[in-house]
């Protein structure tokens, strides 16, 4: 069941990043973390974000625009540094409150609780046209690139606040992907340098399996998404995966996933 979730999850997913605000790491996360704890579900979820990411830069890398690479990029590549370190630092925290439920013993730690409250966020977000919309100016990009980076590496969520600030960065729709592709890579390559001690620990409990499938998945997704989903539109399926979500976030803040 668990190779069903995910793989399905990461081929629709890395599809729907070609014209969705949510990006791959944010659709992914939830499905994790149903079968890991929501450490090691971002630390997974970031290594598969970063191998898709790679695969995709060679589909539409060279469409790329440099200077928003610059003005976007170097910001966020610092502040991931700094998100990722704090999710490693709060993982080391007793949980905030536990309670009984259904006959056990509910935890929720900081980790479950931050995570949870961003995907609240974003979700809620999504649902409300006006936020849906929203976008900022070129002169922005640098204070985008602080936000994502930071929140990329705290939690993998980067792909809305990505896309808000570099949509009127007059750049092409081939241009815009591809910035996109580029500036995600470079966050997962500097989270993934802070996670690596997580990984190492962890790596007896992982499912090595998996992950590799869910890779597979994922590329799969990437090569139906630039061949055929890049001028469609699904408003409808944004505002269905932004109330999944909303379920997730509620089912990490209790402490119930």
């Amino acid at each position: 069941m668990s190779y069903l979730i995910i793989c399905t999850v990461a081929l629709l997913a890395s599809a729907l990043t070609f014209f969705s605000g949510f990006g791959l790491g944010t659709l992914l996360l939830p499905a994790f973390a149903l079968f890991f704890p929501i450490e090691q579900a971002v630390a997974l979820t970031a290594v598969v974000h970063f191998l898709n990411g790679l695969f995709k830069l060679g589909l539409t890398g060279r469409h790329a625009d440099r200077q928003a690479v610059v003005r976007f990029g170097l910001p966020a590549i610092v502040m991931s540094f700094l998100g990722a370190w704090v999710l490693v630092w709060l993982a080391g925290f007793a949980p905030v409150f536990s309670y009984s439920a259904f006959g056990r013993l509910v935890s929720v730690t900081p980790v479950k609780l931050i995570v949870g409250l961003l995907l609240l966020l974003f979700a809620s977000l999504e649902l409300l046209p006006r936020f849906r919309n929203l976008s900022f100016g070129a002169q922005y990009m640098p204070l985008g690139g602080v936000l994502s980076g930071f929140f990329g590496g705290l939690s993998g969520m980067q792909g809305a606040l990505r896309s808000a600030f570099l949509s009127r960065a007059g750049l092409s729709k081939e241009a815009f992907i591809a910035t996109g592709v580029v500036i995600a890579c470079l966050i997962d390559f500097a989270r993934l340098t802070i996670y690596s001690t997580t990984l190492a620990r962890e790596s007896a409990h992982f499912n090595f399996g998996l992950l590799a499938a869910a890779v597979l998945a994922a590329f799969v997704g990437a090569v139906l998404g630039n061949n055929y989903l890049k001028k469609m539109t699904m408003p409808g399926i944004q505002r269905i995966v932004a109330v999944m979500l909303f379920m997730v976030a509620l089912g990490l803040i209790s402490g119930l996933l």
